[in-house]
C-alpha cells in the first residue's frame, strides 16, 4: 500500500496554471500534488557567444527552491555559489526541453526557462520539465503571432514522470515519502512516446531488466496523460 493510498499506476493530481506570470512570455504554474513550480520562459534576440552566426537557437534553464519549499529552511542559493544537486537538474530541464526543439526553425535566439520550485514534496525536476514545455510553447506562440518566428520549431510535447520500486512494488509520480524510501528510483523524460533521458538508480536494492521495463511502462503511460494536459494548457 502506497503511504497516499493511491494505484500503483496513479499519478497524484496534476494541474498546469498557463499564463500565471504576467510579465514573462510564457508562462504557467504546475502542481503535482503538493510539489508546486512556477515556470516562466523569457525571450533574448540573441545567443550565447558560442552560439552566434550558428543560425541556430538555444534554450536553457534555471531551477531553484525557495527556502521554505521543504519542510525546513534551506539556505538562499547565490547564482555563483549553487549546490551540484541545482546544477545537474537545471542542466536536465535545458537538455530535456531542447530534445524537443526544431532550433534551426527557432532562428538565432534564445530562451531561458526558469523554474522556481515554491513547494516540494517529491519529483520537483520532473514537474519543472512538464511546466517548462508549457512555457517554452507559449513564449514560442508569442514569437509567432509577432511574425518573428513562421514555422513552430516546438513538435512535441517534453513531459517527465519519476518512477520507482517502493515496498517491492513498481510505482509511478513518487512522492516524499515514497521517494525518500524507494528502493530504485527514477527519472523518465519523453517526447512524442520516445526516450529524451532516463536517470534511474538502485537506492539501496537492485532490479531486474523485468522491472525497468515495467517502470517503462508506467512512464509511458503517465507522460501519455500529461501530454494532453500540456496540449490543453497551451491550446
Amino acid at each position: 500500500m502506497r503511504p497516499s493510498g493511491r494505484a500503483t499506476n496513479e499519478m497524484r493530481t496534476v494541474t498546469i496554471e498557463p499564463r500565471f506570470s504576467r510579465h514573462a512570455e510564457g508562462s504557467c504554474l504546475i502542481k503535482c500534488g503538493d510539489t508546486h513550480v512556477i515556470c516562466t520562459a523569457s525571450v533574448d534576440e540573441k545567443v550565447p557567444p558560442f552560439m552566434r552566426n550558428s543560425g541556430l537557437g538555444w534554450v536553457t534553464a534555471e531551477y531553484g527552491m525557495l527556502p521554505r519549499a521543504t519542510h525546513t529552511r534551506m539556505r538562499r542559493e547565490a547564482k555563483n555559489a549553487q549546490s551540484g544537486r541545482t546544477q545537474e537538474i537545471q542542466r536536465l530541464i535545458g537538455r530535456s526541453l531542447r530534445a524537443g526543439v526544431d532550433r534551426v526553425a527557432l532562428g538565432e535566439r534564445q530562451i531561458t526557462v526558469d523554474c522556481d520550485v515554491i513547494q516540494a514534496d517529491g519529483g520537483t525536476r520532473c514537474a519543472a520539465i512538464t511546466g517548462g514545455w508549457v512555457a517554452l510553447k507559449l513564449a514560442v506562440s508569442q514569437l509567432m503571432k509577432s511574425g518573428l518566428i513562421i514555422t513552430d520549431p516546438l513538435v512535441e510535447p517534453v513531459s517527465a514522470v519519476s518512477c520507482g520500486i517502493y515496498a517491492g512494488q513498481e510505482v509511478v509520480d513518487l512522492d516524499y515519502p515514497e521517494d525518500s524510501d524507494a528502493g530504485v528510483d527514477g527519472n523518465f523524460i519523453l517526447t512524442g512516446g520516445k526516450l529524451v533521458e532516463v536517470q534511474m538508480s538502485a537506492e539501496g536494492a537492485t532490479f531486474t531488466r523485468d522491472q525497468m521495463n515495467g517502470l517503462l511502462d508506467l512512464a509511458e503511460n503517465a507522460t501519455a496523460q500529461l501530454r494532453e494536459m500540456q496540449l490543453a494548457a497551451v491550446a
